[in-house]
């Protein structure tokens, strides 16, 4: 790959989400916004390799796409009277570069224009992910189980409704914030979660996306530095991160929490972490992060008491299911209980989750196969855990299960 198709790929990993967010802020047009971004990158791509790469190169994308916003404006002859704007926003553009200054960061402003009350509340978060952090339709699609086309058909309308209504693009009142918060904390985890899931490390704009979502929760911590989920989801994506460096080994293999090495931890990050999560337990509000969050905590005491404590991991995933009944959290809580009260417990509540919910979410097999392993059931492990392998996307993770199984028991 040569140097400017390395800065393209870069630029779209690490800002992509500011252009959007400041091209959509000012025009008031998401899918305008992503249209005219589009096309700067696809200018770039045809530019660059000519006349080599701009010594700013995210000023000449954002320079290039507010002139799309304009000729598109005027070619279709709609929204007339947002022609101003965007021609303020060219004026403003102009600025940036001229100064050598940064554009301003709208991530979390749009974001919460995003969670409007006016936008169907089931489409605010897949929004969020795509219009904010990236993330494919279809991705976003899967993550919360319906048909690519039909995620896609939602997030159009959804778009033309922002634009149409005339939503106003400004950070809520702070009064106005809570009502809006779950959404922007559901779509900052699921992006956290997206680029956690890519353990390889083979798709660059993941392997972007949870050091955004976890720099998307400290803008948010700094918005509300009282709210305690918000302290609790940082603390959550920190104790996460913390792990990050264990969870492959000398050969890139994946190597599951239980065999991790403690030293591999990042010990300020858990540190911050539980300054946070402490912080949040004195607001006597306890929320799903919160819980999620104390879950990793148990996990990362590991490092100085040198073995796991899963009972105290599945009372809080007791609590964590009465709060939040997600099939992450039904998953987790079997697998908790698997631990601490032997295989037949974890199975029975694992069998309890209905098959429908199941049949495309991998972790319930891996699960699966392993608890059906502790009981002996070596056909039917054998069977989930090809399950597990057909569902998984990520080539180490695929691999550490085909191990598995290769394995004698």
């Amino acid at each position: 790959m040569n140097e400017p198709h390395r800065t393209v790929e870069r630029v779209a990993r690490d800002s992509r989400s500011r252009l959007i967010a400041f091209l959509a802020a000012r025009s008031h047009d998401v899918a305008a916004a992503e249209d005219a971004l589009a096309d700067a990158f696809q200018s770039a791509l045809e530019t660059w390799p000519r006349d080599g790469v701009p010594e700013r190169p995210e000023a000449w994308l954002l320079t290039a796409a507010r002139r799309r916003l304009i000729d598109a404006s005027r070619h279709l002859r709609v929204q007339v009277a947002a022609l101003p704007t965007l021609l303020a926003v060219a004026d403003e553009a102009q600025e940036l570069v001229a100064h050598d200054l940064l554009f301003p960061d709208e991530r979390l402003k749009l974001l919460f224009i995003c969670a409007h009350p006016a936008i169907d509340a089931a489409a605010r978060t897949p929004l969020m992910l795509q219009a904010v952090l990236g993330l494919p339709a279809a991705r976003i699609a899967s993550a919360f189980l319906v048909q690519p086309a039909a995620m896609g058909q939602r997030l159009s309308r959804v778009k033309n409704k922002i634009r149409d209504a005339g939503i106003a693009f400004d950070l809520p009142k702070p009064a106005d914030l809570p009502a809006r918060l779950h959404a922007v904390l559901e779509a900052i985890y699921a992006a956290y979660g997206s680029g956690w899931d890519d353990v390889a490390g083979a798709d660059p704009r993941r392997r972007g996306l949870a050091t955004e979502a976890t720099d998307l929760g400290r803008l948010l911590l700094q918005l509300m530095p009282d709210e305690p989920e918000v302290q609790g989801l940082l603390a959550l994506m920190l104790y996460c991160e913390s792990r990050r460096d264990a969870r492959r080994g000398a050969a890139g293999e994946y190597v599951p929490l239980s065999e991790q090495d403690t030293q591999r931890w990042s010990q300020p990050m858990i540190d911050e972490a539980e300054t946070l999560l402490m912080a949040a337990s004195g607001a006597g509000r306890i929320g799903r992060f919160q819980l999620e969050a104390a879950i990793q905590s148990v996990h990362a005491r590991r490092s100085a008491a040198g073995h796991t404590d899963w009972e105290a991991i599945a009372l809080f995933y007791e609590g964590l299911v009465r709060i939040a009944p997600t099939i992450g959290a039904l998953t987790g809580r079997a697998a908790a209980v698997g631990e601490a009260r032997g295989p037949e417990a974890g199975w029975a509540l694992l069998e309890a989750i209905p098959a429908e919910v199941v049949a495309s979410y991998q972790p319930y097999w891996a699960l699966a196969a392993h608890l059906l392993t502790r009981m002996q059931r070596m056909q039917e492990a054998q069977a989930a855990r090809d399950r597990a392998i057909g569902l998984c996307e990520d080539s180490t993770m695929r691999d550490f299960l085909v191990r598995q199984g290769a394995s004698p028991r």
